[in-house]
């Protein structure tokens, strides 16, 4: 724990530089809030950081392989931060561009997991904090009718109204979870859950490089109460790739989504119906097991891929909101299993619901408790292959006694100061990547938020 502590004291430090300015005696200043409802923003800047420390002990371990999580203590820190332009060029038509800096080391390189535990650490070769583009995107809306819905300033967002019936596309660099599969109670690893199969549906293997970004678009149709969705997007040229693939005919991701809104009692809900179709150079795990048993050898999926490989599967998302400051959410996932795991992660079957509180109650307005429990599981064929001695590219223990990877995660995000966030963040892991032979593990997280926007130039 000690090379844990001075690790996450030393990234505190350097988040301290960014802090927001202490206010005045005077009139009360608000530099990040949003303009009044009836202005407009030609332009805002946002910025954000955040790290988290996480670690775990030791657990049951009979036997590992190459991609199993060590059963030893780890301890391990994340760091990114992203600045978040947005430039409006005229009547619906917004530029948006965000650079990002990100580093640090998963457990085990982020292997041993089908659910890994920190949604802000790709499976990256290097430690080292580097800088990249994160998106760099067009989009415009085609409004109808004279009814508008107004939006705040936020990252990505410029206030101002929209048509509340529009058709908007979006084209460039972006992540096709900005757009498809959210949730207002589990969306995002910096301020919510953090295990990637809680932040989005671990089944929907979504097109996207090493670092979760991919370059596509996306084009959605919105009225009040309803959103349909069709994104177009590149996939990496292997699995787990920083690089694309340019035949866009043979080897791209298409995604739907219809999304259904709603009251009930005055308190908002949503459902959204997710459908993909993949279509990658991946390998089939069937065959991969055939041709072990014709050869006598392990299976290795990754020697049979071929271009165009088809992978498909469907998901449902819903959140709830029962009481003011209470709310509840559920996913639940599902993709045919038959062919490698590509660009997210290795679930095939996804159940997952989970509760969150604000604490209004106990006089905390910007504090969050929140919990869920997630079970995931893979096809029988996917299983049988990793029984052989397969690996996958992130799971891989030599062989396999399968069951479900259960994880329950818990956290509570405390408001230290304006645009300041500190959470206490723990997981419980069983049957780690489907081995009931190995584990449980306890991770405990700390992670350290800071966000906040310059006064943007606007207009009425």
């Amino acid at each position: 724990m000690c090379r844990f502590s001075i690790s996450l004291t030393t990234l505190l430090l350097l988040l301290l530089p960014f802090r927001m300015p202490a206010q005045s005696d005077g009139a009360p200043t608000n530099p990040d809030a949003a303009p009044p409802a009836d202005e407009t923003e030609n332009w805002n800047l946002y910025y954000q950081a955040t790290a988290i420390g996480q670690h775990h002990g030791t657990f049951n371990s009979p036997y590992e392989g190459p991609l199993s999580l060590q059963d030893t203590p780890e301890s391990d820190v994340s760091l990114t931060t992203t600045l978040f332009f947005g430039l409006r060029l005229g009547q619906g038509t917004q530029l948006i561009f965000d650079p990002e800096i990100a580093g640090g080391r998963g457990f085990s390189h982020v292997d041993g997991l089908a659910n890994p535990s920190n949604g802000e650490l790709p499976r990256v070769a290097s430690a080292t904090p580097k800088p990249y583009l994160a998106r760099l995107f067009i989009s415009h809306d085609f409004g109808f009718g004279s009814e508008k819905e107004h939006f705040e300033s936020d990252e990505n967002q410029l206030a101002g109204d929209r048509s509340m019936t529009r058709y908007t596309i979006t084209a460039g660099r972006f992540s096709l979870t900005d757009y498809f599969d959210g949730n207002n109670y589990t969306h995002d690893p910096r301020t919510q859950f953090m295990a990637w199969g809680l932040m989005y549906n671990g089944a929907w293997d979504y097109p996207a490089d090493t670092r979760g970004y991919t370059w596509g678009i996306v084009n959605e149709f919105h009225t009040k109460n309803w959103s349909l969705r069709y994104g177009a997007a590149a996939e990496p040229t292997v699995a787990n790739g920083g690089r694309f693939d340019r035949r866009l005919f043979v080897d791209r991701g298409d995604t739907f989504e219809e999304e259904r809104r709603y009251s009930v009692g005055g308190h908002a809900g949503a459902v959204r119906v997710l459908e993909f179709l993949n279509h990658t150079r991946s390998g089939s795990y069937a065959e991969a097991v055939q041709l072990a048993e014709q050869t006598g050898s392990t299976p290795v999926v990754q020697a049979i891929r071929r271009p165009g490989t088809l992978k498909y599967g469907t998901g449902v998302s819903f959140d709830q909101e029962l009481f003011r400051d209470v709310g509840v959410f559920s996913r639940l996932g599902w993709n045919d299993g038959k062919t490698e795991d590509f660009a997210f992660t290795a679930i095939d079957r996804l159940a997952e619901a989970g509760v969150s509180v604000k604490g209004t109650r106990w006089k905390r307005k910007d504090d969050v408790v929140a919990t869920a429990f997630a079970a995931a599981g893979i096809s029988g064929v996917h299983a049988e292959y990793l029984a052989l001695g397969g690996l996958d590219f992130l799971l891989g223990d030599g062989k396999l006694n399968y069951a479900p990877e259960y994880l329950w995660e818990s956290y509570y995000s405390a408001r230290i100061v304006r645009g300041f966030y500190a959470t206490f963040d723990v997981q419980h892991y069983n049957n780690l990547a489907y081995n009931h032979d190995r584990g449980p593990v306890w991770v405990e997280s700390i992670r350290l938020h800071i966000e906040f926007g310059i006064k943007p130039l606007s207009a009425k």
